[in-house]
């Protein structure tokens, strides 16, 4: 009886085991999602909490301090800046803008990468040469001196249009990435067993390989989340994007042009560096969890 009730819970203890071994269940996957979620979540929710309209110009008092400085005061928990705005409202207002553009770039540009690195991978021939050197060619022209020319150039009224530039740049990494992967699944049993019963070349894509790169499109995905967030607010903070919508960047353009570091106003500054330095730690855990899920192996030679 005892040898049994000893195996039984040895059995147990081995599927417990296999369970939080599981490569879905990653912690450094988890710890970066939890992060982005809370960020989200400030943004989102943050107006039901807090007025929003106080973000715009001359909406507050001027240059006050935050509430635990001396001349702060609670109805503005993280103080004001020269401009009149209150500096809560702005972060909440500002974050969800930052992350629209990193989400709106990063889905064009893992879209259009996902479709032309399926088809270069799997026809192979002209298709392949044709993509494969527009992709490489456009790896190797700077993309943040390209940016700069064409945000000096063009009007953007909003943050839509600064992602739909920032997608211009976006794809030909996702190209790569796909074509490698399709590349190798191509040689796969189930997808000659596919070719062999006349399936149908898009259906093989869609069907048959993309399932199968889903951690790597997801890592893609969050590393060009991220790229392009950081992207936005370089841009931003140089005075090139849209000077109407509060952004993260933007937050720190006003603080850069009002000289608030020598003024020693840092929490006109602080608070969105602080956010972004969060957003891309979130990012970054979540784009090595997803590399560890797509390949094991990273993660047993790290446990070495």
């Amino acid at each position: 009886m005892a040898v049994a009730e000893s195996t039984s819970q040895g059995i147990t203890g081995i599927k417990r085991e296999r369970i939080w071994d599981s490569a879905w269940i990653n912690t450094k996957f988890l710890l970066g999602s939890f992060m982005i979620i809370l960020i989200i979540l400030f943004g989102f929710l943050g107006p039901f909490f807090w007025d929003t309209e106080l973000a715009y110009t001359a909406s507050s008092p001027i240059n006050l301090p935050p509430m635990w400085q001396e001349g702060g005061t609670p109805e503005y928990p993280l103080g004001t800046e020269s401009n009149g705005r209150d500096m809560l409202a702005s972060l909440i207002v500002g974050t969800p803008s930052s992350l629209k553009v990193g989400f709106i770039a990063a889905s064009i540009g893992m879209g259009v990468g996902l479709i032309l690195g399926s088809l270069a991978g799997y026809l192979g021939g002209w298709p392949d040469h044709v993509i494969r050197t527009i992709s490489d060619s456009i790896i190797t022209i700077p993309s943040l001196l390209v940016l700069i020319a064409l945000a000096t150039y063009v009007h953007m009224p909003d943050t839509t249009v600064m992602a739909l530039i920032l997608a211009l740049f976006a794809w030909p990494g996702p190209t790569r990435l796909v074509r490698s992967q399709v590349l190798t699944l191509r040689e796969r049993g189930y997808v000659k067993m596919a070719q062999l019963s006349n399936v149908s070349s898009i259906e093989i894509m869609l069907v048959e390989m993309v399932p199968n790169m889903l951690p790597w499109l997801a890592a893609s995905l969050t590393g060009g989340i991220a790229g392009a967030i950081l992207a936005a607010t370089g841009l931003e903070a140089l005075g090139l994007g849209p000077t109407r919508v509060p952004s993260l960047g933007l937050i720190i353009n006003n603080a850069l042009t009002s000289s608030a570091l020598v003024r020693g106003m840092t929490w006109w500054w602080l608070p969105p560096i602080i956010i972004l330095i969060l957003i891309f730690t979130g990012f970054f855990l979540m784009t090595i969890g997803l590399d560890e899920v797509a390949n094991p192996r990273l993660k047993g030679i790290k446990n070495g």
